[in-house]
């Protein structure tokens, strides 16, 4: 059973998605709030396995909820929903550590297989995660950022070749199956690669192999 926590301080809104949410099989919701502090209470004891979050919210705003909940409760996978489409808002979702982000534009249908996503791959983005990535490529660029390499970082070819398959979307089930591994053994592989990239998700973890040339575009 996936745990689910809305966080959207629109309520209407919130009770339909929670209604919406009921009628998907092994989804169940676990907690529903329009405070961001008071959510943050709750994460503090619970497990969560994924939070729909919105960003535009009084008191503290969702970047800020997504921030603290990475430091509270790591293990929840944060999937943010909301109507800004920008590339500066798609890059601060994935600065803040979230997992993924959903248009509220999008088809309800669409919701199910995010949250399975983020979930099962640990990201999910309403568009091609290829143009994601060059989006983010182009921001920080922008933005005049650049990735510090004073202190090395070397990938193994194990490492490189999870973060290959990663990025055309399959599972760590799927990933252990094709490498004649445990998923478990993949899940330790992508928690190893995050903290040595010192990434907040496994965008971050793509991003940094780019930026090394330990993969290209061509990966994905």
């Amino acid at each position: 059973m996936i745990k689910v926590a809305l966080v959207d301080d629109h309520q209407l809104f919130r009770k339909s998605l929670s209604l919406l949410l009921s009628s998907f099989e092994g989804i169940e919701i676990i907690h529903d709030t329009n405070d961001g502090l008071a959510f943050l209470k709750f994460a503090e004891t619970e497990v969560i396995d994924v939070v729909l979050l919105d960003i535009q919210m009084p008191i503290l705003d969702g970047y800020e909820v997504c921030k603290r909940l990475k430091l509270i409760n790591p293990e929840a996978k944060i999937l943010i929903i909301s109507q800004l489409t920008s590339k500066e808002a798609i890059h601060q979702i994935m600065e803040c550590g979230a997992n993924g982000f959903f248009t509220k534009n999008s088809s309800p249908e669409l919701l199910e297989s995010a949250i399975r996503n983020v979930v099962e791959r640990d990201y999910y983005f309403d568009v091609e995660l290829g143009a994601v990535i060059r989006e983010a490529i182009l921001w920080e660029k922008k933005v005049h950022y650049n990735l510090d390499l004073t202190v090395h970082v070397s990938l193994t070819a194990r490492e490189i070749e999870i973060i290959k398959m990663a990025c055309v979307e399959m599972s760590s089930k799927e990933i252990g199956d094709k490498l004649c591994i445990s998923t478990r053994t993949v899940e330790k592989h992508r928690k190893r690669i995050m903290e040595k990239t010192e990434s907040k998700n496994f965008i971050g973890v793509v991003l940094f192999a780019l930026k090394t040339n330990a993969i290209s575009l061509n990966d994905f």
